[in-house]
């Protein structure tokens, strides 16, 4: 008998809803609850019990034998939004004596040229919390000087002073050589402490980029912690309820030791979505929570990456539009990867996926601002109290109520018929906020009707989305002709033609259940580990069969240390692997990333061609890091076979629900409104036309037409 494999459920936790989805056989059951952002595991746990609990649902047939338990597989925006809101940890940082102050001096950069009287945002650690500890490692891995017990002891009882959450340790040069750091933290731990230290990181050169990011890994890990150990105790099967205050965690050990008990293994296991498109162990993510910044986004993006893939699309764009905020990315053969990002001002140097994101989202709020403009974003209702039409409290106009009063949320088909809206209470709302604008306005300066703010609000909400596919593409040197639109998120599909439209995009594509994409993303992703090491050694001007044997002994060393790691967090079997050369010219600043393989200096003169333009084929190299990623594929469900290419044909009689008027830019249309669930492959049909789903809404405008294609994919295209 095959060994019974656990039940997996993604679970992506938005500003609005919490998604949920399960492989049920071959199909995907979803189910969207409102978050909790006071205490987002509990609108987690509400969710997957209720999903579970729902009747029909079955086990995949090829799973037999008793449930070895259940698998959540998250993406959290907790880090994102704590570093954001900069409601993280009180952080001590000790580093090398004589340089406390490179927090605060950063680079040289101005992040804006012409601006005089530019302020920086305030550094995570404030001076009277760093610490300098006597010790020097040179650039050649020598130690010059080493930590002496007496002042080790002097900088502990210092710490224990100051009574820090959590301690970030970054010496000079430990890249190269860890010894001193190794001995600072091994002091340290005495502290008790979540202990956040740099070569265990980041071992990287630059020391400000590795500075920082291990600095908002301390100030992330108490708070990541203390919400897994949270979410962990929600699906304890031996507590009825998680306690309203846990504990923070020391370290990522003492998450393992509560959602374990000893001698059983835990009925549920929780993994995390990683900033870089994997995902990992929970206590892996409580003691590095710096890789989950970008969780939210990156199941998104993974997800547009596969379906890419399966319609044989080489360049497509992201567009993930849900309560809060909205997400791009450009796929050219596969997701770009950055290290050069910065969340709320603060640099991070670890691997995350290439998303830009701006505050636009359907619960994305109105205002006018002193002369009269109409302003959308980024300030949002969120899931509390929500928009006006959700009737949780809420009484400023959002991005939904406008679509709601423009005809193109039907009420009563709102997640599936499940949660109906008040459209007279947005309309309400609409003629509040124009009468409340007038007091201060001249009235010449304001929409004359809640419809015409209605409009305005869309138009503006897609004047800031249309801003960052330019971003993403156009400000790249990408033609956005050449590329497709994937849209998902709840609100995506209300925005998609018309944004498709402004940038003569090739076409959009709504795949099934696109409200709960990300959540899908999620659900398929690999476990995956990234492994770098900074070397900065000079390249042979010709091969050099002796340079290539110590490389690859490098790069033995690394993966064998990270197969141990992997092997530690219960991931058996051969992992895939990748091997990649950080190369440059010698006397450059930045680097370029190729495939470790005997053509890597030709690779890297043509990457460098397609970057910059130019290339020196004379000019000497240097590898300034060696980087590995390992693979660890996760199990997949076996997918139906998809439907036979059927001749095209209108939609059946009974997938119209009605007909209604909708307003577009021509005015108010009479509109076709269509079950997704009834559109058989193979049917197609012109605008103007709304379609609508459990998890979403999609507008066809009127110069736009519909098909579904084999897999259910909605694919929409301009005809005239």
């Amino acid at each position: 008998m095959p060994k019974p494999l656990p039940v997996r459920i993604g679970v992506d936790t938005g500003g609005t809803f919490t998604d949920c989805v399960v492989f049920d056989g071959s199909a995907v059951r979803v189910l969207k609850v409102f978050s909790t952002p006071a205490d987002p595991a509990r609108g987690i746990a509400q969710g997957v019990r209720t999903l579970l609990e729902r009747p029909g649902w079955r086990r995949s047939p090829e799973v037999r034998g008793p449930s070895p338990g259940i698998e959540i597989v998250h993406g959290t925006t907790v880090g994102t939004n704590t570093l954001l809101e900069r409601k993280g940890a009180r952080v001590a940082l000790v580093t090398t004596a004589g340089f406390e102050d490179l927090l605060a001096l950063g680079r040289q950069n101005r992040p804006r040229l012409y601006d005089l009287e530019v302020r920086r945002e305030a550094p995570l650690v404030p001076r009277a919390l760093r610490f300098g500890v006597r010790e020097r490692t040179a650039a050649d891995a020598s130690i010059l000087e080493a930590p002496s017990k007496a002042e080790l002891r002097r900088l502990v009882a210092r710490l224990r002073k100051a009574r820090p959450e959590s301690v970030a340790v970054c010496c000079l040069f430990c890249y190269a050589n860890p010894a001193n750091e190794r001995a600072v933290a091994q002091a340290l731990r005495s502290l008790r402490l979540p202990l956040s230290v740099s070569h265990e990181i980041l071992p990287e050169f630059r020391e400000y980029e590795r500075l920082s990011t291990v600095v908002v890994n301390a100030y992330l890990a108490p708070r990541l912690g203390a919400y897994l150990a949270r979410l962990a105790e929600a699906f304890d099967e031996r507590s009825q309820r998680a306690p309203s205050s846990p504990r923070p965690l020391e370290d990522a050990s003492d998450l393992t030791r509560r959602e374990r008990a000893p001698g059983s293994e835990p009925s549920t296991r929780i993994y995390v979505m990683m900033s870089g498109g994997g995902i990992t162990t929970a206590e892996r993510a409580a003691r590095e929570p710096v890789r989950t910044i970008l969780s939210g986004p990156a199941g998104g993006v993974v997800a547009t990456a596969r379906l890419a893939e399966r319609l044989g699309l080489a360049r497509a764009i992201s567009f993930d539009m849900g309560g809060t905020s909205t997400d791009v990315s450009l796929i050219d053969g596969a997701p770009r990867t950055t290290r050069e990002t910065a969340i709320g001002g603060v640099p991070v140097a670890v691997p995350v996926l290439d998303v830009h994101s701006v505050g636009a989202g359907g619960g994305s709020l109105a205002r006018v601002d002193a002369g009269g403009a109409l302003r959308v974003g980024p300030e949002s209702a969120g899931a509390v109290p929500g928009p006006v039409c959700y009737g949780r409290g809420g009484h400023l106009p959002t991005v939904t109520d406008a679509h709601l009063i423009l005809g193109r949320l039907d009420p009563e088909n709102f997640l599936g018929g499940a949660f109906r809206l008040d459209a007279g209470a947005a309309r309400d709302a609409f003629t509040r906020f124009l009468s409340e604008q007038a007091r201060r306005i001249p009235r010449r300066l304001l929409p004359r009707a809640p419809l015409d703010l209605a409009r305005g609000m869309v138009a503006v909400a897609n004047a800031t989305m249309e801003r960052a596919l330019r971003v993403v593409s156009v400000e790249r040197g990408h033609d956005p002709r050449d590329f497709a639109l994937v849209s998902y998120g709840g609100a995506g599909g209300l925005h998609a033609a018309d944004l498709a439209r402004a940038l003569a995009l090739a076409q959009v594509i709504v795949p099934p259940n696109p409200g709960a994409f990300s959540a899908l993303g999620v659900l398929l992703s690999d476990v995956v580990k990234d492994i770098s090491h900074s070397v900065l050694l000079p390249v042979p001007g010709r091969a050099d069969a002796n340079f290539m044997a110590d490389i690859r002994r490098r790069l033995t060393v690394l993966e064998r240390a990270a197969r141990s790691e992997l092997r530690g967090e219960g991931f058996e079997g051969n992992p895939g692997v990748e091997r990649r050369l950080d190369l440059r010219y010698v006397g450059q600043s930045y680097e370029l990333t190729v495939p470790f393989e005997p053509g890597f200096r030709e690779a890297f003169q043509h990457e460098h061609e397609r970057a910059y333009g130019h290339a020196q084929a004379g000019r000497p190299l240097e590898i300034v890091s060696l980087r590995l990623r390992l693979t660890v594929k996760t199990p997949k469900p076996r997918r139906a076979r998809p439907a036979r290419r059927a001749r095209r044909r209108k939609p059946h009689p009974g997938a119209l629900i009605c007909r209604k008027r909708v307003s577009f830019e021509a005015g108010l249309i009479d509109t076709a409104v269509y079950d997704r669930a009834s559109l058989a492959p193979g049917c197609e049909f012109q605008g103007p036309a709304v379609v609508v789903e459990y998890s979403s809404t999609t507008v066809v405008p009127p110069d736009y037409r519909c098909r579904v294609d084999g897999e259910g994919d909605l694919l929409l295209t301009r005809w005239r």
